[in-house]
């Protein structure tokens, strides 16, 4: 059971804690980004190809028998 704080305690100890956080740096975050959309660039670039790849596959297999 949770135990009941006021909200003027829980907002002080909200503070206490953001405090203690490391922020990353613009560096850091500017790095991480960049990194965010290079790996979504070769993530939908794979799959791009593995779908390609894929359709031509199948069409193949059904074109076969006509």
């Amino acid at each position: 059971m949770a135990s009941k704080t006021n909200p003027f305690t829980f907002l002080q100890q909200v503070r206490s804690e953001t405090s203690k956080v490391t922020w990353p740096s613009r560096r850091e975050t500017m790095i991480s980004t960049a990194m965010v959309f290079i790996m979504a660039g070769v993530a939908a670039a794979f799959f791009f190809t593995a779908d390609m790849l894929m359709g031509w596959g199948i069409g193949l297999i059904l074109s076969v028998g006509f």
